[in-house]
């Protein structure tokens, strides 16, 4: 009997069923990761009260349409791509260092009053916090 070996996307599939639950706690989370980074960013370097984007609010919405967006992107990429998983992972960090863009803008303009390279780098470190908590949720446990 000749059998052969599995193929390199043998692994690659997205489990759809499994993406039901695991959206939801990748965004969940993400948001509570994030607000904990928030309280101690806000606590430690005493930002601006008009720099907006330190605070929960802001911290909330964007976590959530950013893991929301990750978890629709790896929805389609499962359902179109050869190996969806290493495509996802691959998308995914572009969009991370994507995400950087407007946080570097908003230091080098001070768009935001009270922005300072601290501030700035709290919330970019968020970025990678939910970009981290989304790839390896969504990679691993909503994979068939």
């Amino acid at each position: 009997m000749v059998t052969t070996a599995p193929s390199s996307a043998a692994g690659e599939r997205v489990a759809f069923n499994k993406l039901l639950w695991v959206g939801p706690l990748a965004i969940i989370a993400s948001i509570v990761a994030n607000l904990i980074i928030q309280q101690i960013a806000a606590a430690v370097l005493r930002p601006d009260p008009a720099f907006l984007p330190l605070t929960p609010p802001p911290t909330i919405a964007f976590t959530f349409f950013g893991v929301l967006g990750a978890v629709l992107v790896y929805a389609l990429v499962g359902r179109f791509a050869r190996q969806p998983i290493a495509l996802f992972r691959r998308i995914a960090l572009v969009v991370l260092l994507i995400s950087f863009i407007p946080d570097i803008l908003m230091l080098i303009t001070g768009f935001n009053p009270g922005t300072t390279p601290a501030n700035v780098a709290a919330l970019m470190l968020m970025h990678v916090v939910a970009w981290a908590i989304s790839v390896r949720l969504l990679t691993t446990m909503a994979r068939a």
